[in-house]
C-alpha cells in the first residue's frame, strides 16, 4: 500500500527509488511493527483491564502460577494488529504469498480470540472444544495449501534440508502435509505459551530465521548459488517475518517476567500459524521441525504424557507440557525461560547452517 504509493513517485523524485529495495522495506516494516506494539502497549493493557479480560489459572497447574490469576490476557490481539498494519504498508499487496500468510494469521487469531473469550466469560480454562478448534484450523490451512498447489508455482514438492536436489513430488498429497505443518506449529506454540515470555522469544527467533530463508529463496541468484528451491515472490515474506519478530519484541517489553499481560490463544495460535505458513511457502516444511524444536518438544511431551497415562496409568513427566515438569523439579521460572531461549538460538543457527550443507 504505502510501498506502491511511494515507489510510484520515483520517476519524479529519485530518492523514492529506495522503496524498491526489499532490505529497506524489511527494516522499515520491523521498526514500524515494533514502535506500534511498544507505543500502543500501555493503552491496550489498560483497555484489557477495564473490560475485565483477565487470565484464569488452571486448577491443576503449579501453585506458583496462582499469582498470575487476574493478569490481563488476549494481548496477542495487539501483536496481530502490529503485524497486519506494517505488512500492509511495506509489502507488495498484490503478492498471493503475503496474503496467504496473513489469512492464516487472522483466521487462527479469530479462533484463538473466541477460545480466549469463552474462557474469560465463563471463568474457566475450557474454551472451545478441541475438535471444533482443530476443524476450523485444518479448514483454513487447507484453503491456503490448495492455493499454494493450484495457483502458485510451488507445486507439491517436499524438499529435504540436508540434501541437494532430492525433493519429493507428492502431488495432491502435499496438501495434507502442508496443513499438518501449519496446524501443528500453531498448536505447538500454543502449548509452549505457559510461562512469562517463554513462547514469544522462540517465535521471534524463528521469525528472524524465516526472514533470512525467505530472502534467500526469493532471490534467484542466491537460491541458485545455495542450490535451494527458488520461490518467486517469497522475498516479500521476509517483510512479514520481520514484522512478526518486531511485534513480538514490542510485546516482550510487557510480557517479560513478571508479565503485565499474556498473549492468550489469540496470540499463540496466530503466531504459530503464520510461522508454519511461511515455512510451507518457502519450502522449509521439514526444516521447521528443527527450527521450532522447542515447540516440537513441548507438543511431544504432551502427547507422551497423555499416551502413557491412558495406556499404563502412569505419567512420564511430573506435569506436561515439559516446562511445567522443570518447574515442579524446582527450577525457577526465569531459569527455564532463558534456557529455552538459548536452545532456540542454537536451533536457529543449526537451521541456517543447512543453507550451505544442501
Amino acid at each position: 500500500m504505502l510501498y506502491q504509493l511511494l515507489f510510484s513517485l520515483h520517476e519524479h523524485f529519485s530518492v523514492f527509488n529506495v522503496f524498491k529495495y526489499l532490505t529497506f522495506r524489511t527494516f522499515a516494516g520491523f521498526l514500524t511493527a515494533f514502535l506500534f506494539c511498544w507505543l500502543m502497549g500501555p493503552k491496550f493493557i489498560k483497555r484489557l483491564e477495564s473490560r475485565q479480560l483477565k487470565q484464569t489459572v488452571r486448577n491443576d497447574g503449579p501453585e506458583s502460577h496462582l499469582v498470575k490469576q487476574g493478569t490481563p490476557t488476549m494481548g496477542g490481539a495487539l501483536v496481530l494488529i502490529s503485524i497486519f498494519i506494517p505488512s500492509a504498508l511495506w509489502c507488495d499487496t498484490q503478492n498471493v504469498l503475503v496474503w496467504s500468510s496473513l489469512f492464516i494469521c487472522a483466521g487462527f487469531g479469530l479462533i484463538g480470540y473466541i477460545d480466549d473469550y469463552l474462557k474469560v466469560s465463563k471463568k474457566n480454562t475450557k474454551g472451545l472444544k478441541g475438535r471444533t478448534r482443530l476443524f476450523f484450523e485444518f479448514f483454513m490451512a487447507g484453503i491456503v495449501c490448495l492455493i499454494i498447489y493450484r495457483v502458485t508455482e510451488l507445486g507439491g514438492t517436499l524438499d529435504f534440508p540436508f540434501f541437494k536436489g532430492h525433493g519429493l513430488d507428492l502431488g495432491y498429497w502435499y496438501i495434507p502435509i502442508g496443513m499438518l505443518v501449519i496446524v501443528g506449529t500453531a498448536n505447538a506454540v500454543n502449548l509452549t505459551d505457559g510461562l512469562d515470555g517463554l513462547a514469544i522469544v522462540p517465535v521471534m527467533i524463528a521469525a528472524i530465521t524465516l526472514a533470512i530463508l525467505a530472502y534467500t529463496c526469493g532471490n534467484y541468484k542466491i537460491a541458485s548459488y545455495l542450490q535451494i528451491p527458488f520461490v518467486k515472490g517469497a522475498g516479500e515474506l521476509a517483510i512479514v517475518s520481520a514484522t512478526v519478530a518486531a511485534a513480538g519484541l514490542g510485546f516482550l517489553w510487557f510480557n517479560t517476567y513478571p508479565a503485565q499481560v499474556f498473549m492468550g490463544d489469540v496470540g499463540s495460535l496466530s503466531l504459530g500459524g503464520i510461522l508454519g505458513t511461511i515455512a510451507v511457502l518457502t519450502k522449509n516444511e521439514i526444516l521447521m521441525i528443527l527450527l521450532g524444536g522447542i515447540f516440537v518438544v513441548e507438543a511431544v511431551s504432551v502427547i507422551i504424557q497423555v499416551a502413557s497415562f491412558k495406556l499404563t496409568g502412569k505419567r512420564v513427566f511430573r506435569m506436561a507440557p515439559i516446562h511445567h515438569h522443570f518447574e515442579l523439579k524446582g527450577w525457577a521460572e526465569p531459569k527455564i525461560i532463558v534456557r529455552f531461549w538459548i536452545i532456540s538460538v542454537l536451533l536457529a543457527i543449526l537451521s541456517l547452517s543447512t543453507l550451505k550443507l544442501r
